[in-house]
């Protein structure tokens, strides 16, 4: 999020992260995250397995004429006695620096025999003094980064400024989700294109976008419930509504999937505050009064004495419109811009489950028949 939006990403490729510039420079990034208090000392191993992976690198690409640089970020601090101190963020060093950097290395080197150090000892003698001095000049540490505990409120407070506070959070949480996602995509090969800046701030600009007035975030569009649906052994109100019209199997099933859609949404929308005091109250009304107008239509021409057959028919119509008509009507979304089919046709089906009398249902007997029962019971 700090770099250029050109810039590119690979995980785990060439070293932990690849960094990959517009024209075609690259970093290999390693990156290590250690104990509080942790110092990185001459001979630190995170640091030698870093330069044993990068030479391999540099000698792939040509030496001297390899596009390549090399990081490591590492929470630990360089120890004030270490001639790794000369790679901490130096953006300006001289041939004179370059020079007494790779010398300083092999005389780290020289004071270790073990099997780590005796590899790069020698792989840097194949290099002569030139390629050397070059390899080390590439070298940058950028010690005492955040931990990952920071990270979160490091990216709230730097980058995410235009979005209103109160939402910041759960837009991160998003954002790292959606990250995690294709970090493990790259990580098993189920995507194998590098990850660019301007996806990122697309993805963020989206996520934010989803948060104005105007719009409510869309969590659940395509989750499914943990459980199997069981749209024979489902005793649930809403779905006995549906039984006594005549629905098959497979639309109750989309039925289902829409109620535990909007519910679950509906919850998240709690959690995350991001609704006005009485939004949810108001939007039902509104779905209740449109139902009723509907109905009024279909039931217009029926009386008691109507034959039951007349009643399915008029209650499969009347399902079939806040199935497949309700949700293009603008006016029955809960914002302007909030789309999705399940919303609506899931806020039916809640409002349909209301106990103990359902505030819409489909069968025009069918509230007759519950308040006969509720009757009984008292």
């Amino acid at each position: 999020m700090e770099l250029p939006e050109s810039t590119e990403v690979l995980i785990e490729k060439d070293d932990d992260i690849d960094f990959i510039d517009a024209n075609g420079p690259k970093a290999l990034a390693s990156l290590k995250h250690k104990a509080e208090g942790d110092r990185l000392t001459d001979l630190s191993t995170d640091f030698w397995k870093s330069v044993r992976i990068w030479l391999s690198r540099y000698n792939r690409d040509g030496r001297q004429d390899a596009k390549l640089t090399f990081f490591i970020f590492t929470t630990a601090a360089v120890s004030s006695t270490s001639f790794l101190l000369n790679f901490v963020n130096r953006p300006q060093r001289t041939a004179q620096d370059h020079s007494e950097n790779a010398n300083s290395a092999a005389e780290a080197l020289s004071k270790s025999t073990t099997k780590l150090a005796t590899e790069v000892r020698e792989q840097l003698a194949l290099l002569d003094q030139s390629q050397r001095e070059d390899f080390f000049s590439r070298v940058t540490i950028v010690d005492s980064t955040a931990r990952i505990s920071d990270i979160p409120q490091r990216i709230m407070d730097l980058h995410m400024r235009s979005i209103q506070r109160d939402f910041r959070q759960p837009v991160f949480e998003r954002l790292e989700g959606w990250w995690n996602n294709v970090a493990v995509d790259l990580l098993t090969g189920a995507r194998t294109e590098a990850i660019s800046g301007f996806e990122v701030s697309d993805k963020l600009a989206a996520l934010a976008d989803e948060y104005k007035f105007d719009n409510l975030p869309i969590h659940f569009a395509a989750t499914m419930p943990v459980d199997e649906i069981d749209t024979d052994g489902d005793d649930r109100q809403f779905v006995v509504q549906l039984r006594e019209i005549g629905v098959k199997s497979e639309r109750i099933r989309s039925a289902i999937l829409d109620y535990y859609r909007a519910f679950a949404q509906r919850s998240a929308w709690a959690r995350e505050n991001v609704l006005i005091t009485g939004e949810i109250e108001s939007y039902e009304d509104r779905l209740v009064d449109e139902w009723r107008r509907y109905r009024d239509v279909l039931v217009e021409e029926l009386d008691d004495e109507s034959a039951n057959v007349a009643m399915i028919k008029a209650g499969r119509a009347l399902y079939q419109w806040a199935e497949m008509e309700t949700a293009s009507i603008a006016a029955l979304r809960i914002r302007e811009r909030v789309t999705e089919p399940f919303i609506v046709r899931g806020g039916f089906h809640i409002l349909a489950n209301t106990k103990p009398v359902p505030r819409v249902y489909w069968h025009p007997r069918f509230l007759d028949r519950v308040t006969g029962i509720l009757a009984e019971a008292v």
